[in-house]
Protein backbone atom coordinates (compact mmCIF):
# COMPACT_ATOMS: atom_id res chain seq x y z
CA UNK A 1 0.00 0.00 0.00
CA UNK A 2 1.37 3.41 -0.97
CA UNK A 3 2.20 5.64 1.97
CA UNK A 4 0.02 8.74 2.24
CA UNK A 5 0.39 11.92 4.23
CA UNK A 6 -2.93 11.32 6.03
CA UNK A 7 -1.18 8.99 8.50
CA UNK A 8 1.20 11.73 9.65
CA UNK A 9 -1.18 13.34 12.20
CA UNK A 10 -1.74 9.94 13.83
CA UNK A 11 1.99 9.32 13.98
CA UNK A 12 2.61 12.81 15.40
CA UNK A 13 0.65 11.88 18.54
CA UNK A 14 3.64 9.83 19.68
CA UNK A 15 6.48 12.38 19.64
CA UNK A 16 4.21 15.11 20.98
CA UNK A 17 3.19 12.90 23.91
CA UNK A 18 6.80 11.85 24.47
CA UNK A 19 7.87 15.49 24.47
CA UNK A 20 5.60 16.19 27.46
CA UNK A 21 7.16 13.43 29.55
CA UNK A 22 10.30 15.52 30.24
CA UNK A 23 8.30 18.02 32.27
CA UNK A 24 5.97 15.47 33.88
CA UNK A 25 8.82 13.20 34.94
CA UNK A 26 10.98 16.04 36.24
CA UNK A 27 8.20 17.70 38.21
CA UNK A 28 6.21 14.79 39.64
CA UNK A 29 8.12 11.49 39.55
CA UNK A 30 10.85 10.32 41.96
CA UNK A 31 14.34 10.70 40.55
CA UNK A 32 15.84 7.90 42.65
CA UNK A 33 14.07 4.93 41.03
CA UNK A 34 14.63 5.04 37.25
CA UNK A 35 14.18 1.30 36.76
CA UNK A 36 10.87 1.23 38.57
CA UNK A 37 9.90 4.32 36.58
CA UNK A 38 10.51 2.35 33.38
CA UNK A 39 8.58 -0.66 34.73
CA UNK A 40 5.62 1.51 35.77
CA UNK A 41 5.64 3.06 32.32
CA UNK A 42 5.82 -0.15 30.27
CA UNK A 43 4.00 -2.88 32.18
CA UNK A 44 0.65 -1.20 33.03
CA UNK A 45 0.30 0.17 29.50
CA UNK A 46 1.12 -3.23 28.01
CA UNK A 47 -1.42 -5.00 30.22
CA UNK A 48 -4.04 -2.37 29.35
CA UNK A 49 -3.56 -2.91 25.62
CA UNK A 50 -3.46 -6.66 26.17
CA UNK A 51 -6.82 -6.44 27.94
CA UNK A 52 -8.26 -4.47 25.01
CA UNK A 53 -6.92 -6.75 22.28
CA UNK A 54 -7.35 -10.09 24.12
CA UNK A 55 -4.73 -11.70 21.91
CA UNK A 56 -1.58 -13.54 22.94
CA UNK A 57 1.51 -13.93 20.77
CA UNK A 58 1.74 -16.93 18.47
CA UNK A 59 4.70 -18.73 17.00
CA UNK A 60 7.73 -16.53 16.48
CA UNK A 61 6.05 -13.57 18.11
CA UNK A 62 6.92 -14.94 21.57
CA UNK A 63 10.63 -14.31 21.03
CA UNK A 64 10.04 -11.28 18.82
CA UNK A 65 8.07 -9.65 21.64
CA UNK A 66 10.99 -10.18 23.99
CA UNK A 67 13.49 -8.73 21.51
CA UNK A 68 11.37 -5.72 20.58
CA UNK A 69 10.20 -5.16 24.16
CA UNK A 70 13.79 -5.08 25.34
CA UNK A 71 14.99 -2.73 22.57
CA UNK A 72 11.99 -0.42 22.31
CA UNK A 73 10.76 -0.38 25.89
CA UNK A 74 12.79 -1.59 28.87
CA UNK A 75 16.39 -0.79 27.88
CA UNK A 76 15.30 2.31 25.96
CA UNK A 77 13.33 3.76 28.90
CA UNK A 78 16.21 3.09 31.32
CA UNK A 79 18.85 4.63 29.04
CA UNK A 80 16.73 7.69 28.37
CA UNK A 81 16.33 8.24 32.09
CA UNK A 82 20.07 7.84 32.64
CA UNK A 83 20.85 10.30 29.84
CA UNK A 84 18.39 12.79 31.30
CA UNK A 85 20.16 12.60 34.67
CA UNK A 86 23.69 12.99 33.28
CA UNK A 87 23.19 15.45 30.42
CA UNK A 88 21.57 18.82 29.94
CA UNK A 89 18.20 18.24 28.33
CA UNK A 90 19.27 20.26 25.28
CA UNK A 91 22.23 17.96 24.61
CA UNK A 92 20.23 14.76 25.17
CA UNK A 93 17.42 16.01 22.92
CA UNK A 94 19.82 16.99 20.16
CA UNK A 95 21.46 13.56 20.19
CA UNK A 96 18.05 11.85 20.00
CA UNK A 97 17.09 14.17 17.15
CA UNK A 98 19.66 12.46 14.93
CA UNK A 99 17.49 9.32 14.92
CA UNK A 100 15.93 10.15 11.50
CA UNK A 101 19.31 9.69 9.83
CA UNK A 102 19.91 6.43 11.69
CA UNK A 103 16.42 5.11 10.93
CA UNK A 104 16.84 5.87 7.23
CA UNK A 105 20.16 4.04 7.01
CA UNK A 106 18.89 1.08 9.03
CA UNK A 107 15.71 0.88 6.96
CA UNK A 108 17.85 0.87 3.83
CA UNK A 109 19.87 -2.10 5.10
CA UNK A 110 17.20 -4.07 6.97
CA UNK A 111 14.02 -3.59 4.92
CA UNK A 112 15.49 -2.36 1.59
CA UNK A 113 13.70 0.98 1.98
CA UNK A 114 15.96 3.37 0.11
CA UNK A 115 15.68 6.92 1.44
CA UNK A 116 14.65 9.63 -0.97
CA UNK A 117 16.77 12.72 -1.42
CA UNK A 118 13.97 14.82 0.08
CA UNK A 119 13.97 12.63 3.21
CA UNK A 120 17.70 13.14 3.67
CA UNK A 121 17.38 16.86 3.06
CA UNK A 122 14.42 17.06 5.44
CA UNK A 123 16.36 15.21 8.14
CA UNK A 124 19.32 17.57 7.80
CA UNK A 125 17.10 20.65 7.98
CA UNK A 126 15.08 19.22 10.87
CA UNK A 127 18.12 18.26 12.93
CA UNK A 128 19.58 21.72 12.37
CA UNK A 129 16.30 23.20 13.57
CA UNK A 130 16.24 21.04 16.68
CA UNK A 131 19.85 22.01 17.44
CA UNK A 132 18.97 25.70 17.22
CA UNK A 133 15.89 25.15 19.38
CA UNK A 134 17.31 23.14 22.26
CA UNK A 135 21.00 24.08 22.51
CA UNK A 136 21.25 26.47 25.44
CA UNK A 137 24.96 27.19 25.62
CA UNK A 138 28.32 25.76 26.54
CA UNK A 139 27.90 23.25 29.37
CA UNK A 140 30.02 20.37 30.57
CA UNK A 141 29.05 17.19 28.74
CA UNK A 142 29.21 13.87 30.58
CA UNK A 143 30.68 11.13 28.38
CA UNK A 144 28.61 8.39 30.02
CA UNK A 145 25.48 10.44 29.41
CA UNK A 146 26.37 10.83 25.74
CA UNK A 147 26.97 7.08 25.51
CA UNK A 148 23.60 6.36 27.14
CA UNK A 149 21.77 8.75 24.82
CA UNK A 150 23.47 7.46 21.67
CA UNK A 151 22.84 3.85 22.75
CA UNK A 152 19.16 4.60 23.37
CA UNK A 153 18.85 6.24 19.96
CA UNK A 154 20.56 3.36 18.11
CA UNK A 155 18.77 0.57 20.00
CA UNK A 156 15.34 2.14 19.55
CA UNK A 157 16.02 2.79 15.87
CA UNK A 158 16.94 -0.87 15.37
CA UNK A 159 13.87 -1.92 17.33
CA UNK A 160 11.53 0.32 15.34
CA UNK A 161 12.86 -0.97 12.02
CA UNK A 162 12.59 -4.59 13.19
CA UNK A 163 9.02 -3.88 14.31
CA UNK A 164 8.27 -2.52 10.84
CA UNK A 165 9.85 -5.58 9.23
CA UNK A 166 8.06 -8.11 11.43
CA UNK A 167 4.65 -6.45 11.69
CA UNK A 168 3.10 -7.93 8.53
CA UNK A 169 -0.14 -9.73 9.34
CA UNK A 170 -0.22 -8.63 13.01
CA UNK A 171 -2.53 -5.97 14.43
CA UNK A 172 -0.74 -2.85 15.64
CA UNK A 173 -2.38 -2.83 19.08
CA UNK A 174 -1.57 -6.50 19.64
CA UNK A 175 2.11 -6.21 18.75
CA UNK A 176 2.40 -3.01 20.83
CA UNK A 177 0.79 -4.75 23.80
CA UNK A 178 3.17 -7.69 23.55
CA UNK A 179 6.24 -5.44 23.35
CA UNK A 180 5.25 -3.28 26.30
CA UNK A 181 4.31 -6.26 28.46
CA UNK A 182 7.47 -8.15 27.61
CA UNK A 183 9.63 -5.09 28.21
CA UNK A 184 8.06 -4.48 31.61
CA UNK A 185 8.39 -8.11 32.68
CA UNK A 186 12.04 -8.23 31.59
CA UNK A 187 12.87 -5.11 33.59
CA UNK A 188 10.84 -5.90 36.74
CA UNK A 189 13.29 -8.37 38.37
CA UNK A 190 16.19 -6.07 37.50
CA UNK A 191 14.43 -3.19 39.26
CA UNK A 192 13.74 -5.33 42.35
CA UNK A 193 17.38 -6.44 42.58
CA UNK A 194 18.89 -3.03 41.88
CA UNK A 195 16.48 -0.66 43.63
CA UNK A 196 14.77 -2.79 46.29
CA UNK A 197 11.24 -1.85 47.24
CA UNK A 198 9.17 0.38 44.94
CA UNK A 199 9.22 4.11 45.75
CA UNK A 200 6.56 5.69 47.93
CA UNK A 201 4.37 7.97 45.82
CA UNK A 202 1.78 10.64 46.50
CA UNK A 203 -1.38 11.49 44.55
CA UNK A 204 0.35 13.77 41.99
CA UNK A 205 2.94 11.06 41.31
CA UNK A 206 0.21 8.47 40.79
CA UNK A 207 -1.46 10.79 38.32
CA UNK A 208 1.86 11.38 36.56
CA UNK A 209 2.55 7.65 36.33
CA UNK A 210 -0.95 7.15 34.89
CA UNK A 211 -0.37 9.87 32.28
CA UNK A 212 3.05 8.57 31.28
CA UNK A 213 1.82 4.98 31.07
CA UNK A 214 -1.54 5.45 29.33
CA UNK A 215 -1.04 8.57 27.17
CA UNK A 216 2.70 8.84 26.62
CA UNK A 217 3.23 5.09 26.26
CA UNK A 218 0.15 3.00 25.35
CA UNK A 219 -1.46 5.58 23.08
CA UNK A 220 1.83 7.03 21.85
CA UNK A 221 3.43 3.72 20.87
CA UNK A 222 0.23 2.51 19.19
CA UNK A 223 0.26 5.70 17.10
CA UNK A 224 4.01 5.37 16.41
CA UNK A 225 3.83 1.77 15.21
CA UNK A 226 0.77 2.64 13.11
CA UNK A 227 2.88 5.27 11.42
CA UNK A 228 5.73 2.82 10.87
CA UNK A 229 3.29 0.46 9.17
CA UNK A 230 1.87 3.03 6.76
CA UNK A 231 4.70 5.54 6.24
CA UNK A 232 8.35 5.25 5.17
CA UNK A 233 10.71 4.95 8.12
CA UNK A 234 12.42 8.16 7.05
CA UNK A 235 9.18 10.11 7.26
CA UNK A 236 8.35 8.63 10.66
CA UNK A 237 11.79 9.61 11.88
CA UNK A 238 11.26 13.17 10.69
CA UNK A 239 7.93 13.38 12.49
CA UNK A 240 9.79 12.18 15.57
CA UNK A 241 11.58 15.55 15.61
CA UNK A 242 8.42 16.90 17.22
CA UNK A 243 9.57 15.21 20.44
CA UNK A 244 12.29 17.69 21.48
CA UNK A 245 10.36 20.59 19.98
CA UNK A 246 7.36 19.72 22.17
CA UNK A 247 9.64 19.56 25.19
CA UNK A 248 10.79 23.13 24.51
CA UNK A 249 7.26 24.40 23.89
CA UNK A 250 5.89 22.80 27.08
CA UNK A 251 8.76 24.27 29.05
CA UNK A 252 7.97 27.69 27.62
CA UNK A 253 4.23 27.57 28.23
CA UNK A 254 4.17 25.74 31.57
CA UNK A 255 7.51 26.63 33.15
CA UNK A 256 7.50 30.20 31.84
CA UNK A 257 10.75 29.78 29.93
CA UNK A 258 11.51 32.30 27.19
CA UNK A 259 12.19 31.37 23.58
CA UNK A 260 14.86 33.46 21.89
CA UNK A 261 14.58 34.51 18.25
CA UNK A 262 17.16 31.84 17.40
CA UNK A 263 15.00 29.17 19.08
CA UNK A 264 11.93 30.38 17.21
CA UNK A 265 13.94 30.07 14.00
CA UNK A 266 14.88 26.55 15.04
CA UNK A 267 11.22 25.62 15.52
CA UNK A 268 10.47 26.95 12.04
CA UNK A 269 13.35 24.94 10.57
CA UNK A 270 12.17 21.77 12.31
CA UNK A 271 8.68 22.02 10.86
CA UNK A 272 10.20 22.84 7.47
CA UNK A 273 12.23 19.64 7.68
CA UNK A 274 9.12 17.60 8.49
CA UNK A 275 7.23 19.10 5.55
CA UNK A 276 10.22 18.63 3.23
CA UNK A 277 10.44 14.94 4.08
CA UNK A 278 6.73 14.18 3.79
CA UNK A 279 5.66 11.42 1.38
CA UNK A 280 4.20 12.57 -1.91
CA UNK A 281 1.24 10.68 -3.33
CA UNK A 282 1.89 9.82 -6.95
CA UNK A 283 -0.96 9.73 -9.37
CA UNK A 284 -1.07 7.14 -12.08
CA UNK A 285 -1.12 8.35 -15.63
CA UNK A 286 -4.56 8.23 -17.22
CA UNK A 287 -5.01 5.29 -19.63
CA UNK A 288 -5.79 5.89 -23.29
CA UNK A 289 -9.39 6.87 -24.01
CA UNK A 290 -10.15 3.61 -25.77
CA UNK A 291 -8.95 1.53 -22.84
CA UNK A 292 -10.48 3.57 -20.02
CA UNK A 293 -13.88 1.93 -20.21
CA UNK A 294 -12.43 -1.59 -20.09
CA UNK A 295 -10.19 -1.03 -17.04
CA UNK A 296 -11.43 -0.81 -13.44
CA UNK A 297 -11.01 2.53 -11.75
CA UNK A 298 -8.03 2.37 -9.33
CA UNK A 299 -9.16 2.58 -5.74
CA UNK A 300 -12.83 2.44 -6.66
CA UNK A 301 -13.60 -0.37 -4.23
CA UNK A 302 -12.08 1.57 -1.37
CA UNK A 303 -14.19 4.69 -1.84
Amino acid sequence: MEATWRWAPVTAIAPIAWGTTYYVTHEYLPATHPLYGAVFRALPSGLLLLLLTRRLPRGGWWWRSLVLGTLNMSVFFALIYLAAQLLPSSVASTIMATSPMVMMLLAWGLVSERPAVTHLAGAAVGVAGVALTVLTGAEAVNGWGVLASVSAMILSSVGFILAKRWSTGVEVLSSTAWQLTAGGLVLLPVAVLAEGAPPAVDAPAIGAYAYVSVIATALAFAAWFTGLRHLPAGTVGLIGLLNPVTGVVVGTLVAAETLTPVQLGGLALTFAGILLGRPVTRRRAAPPTGERAREPVPGHAAR
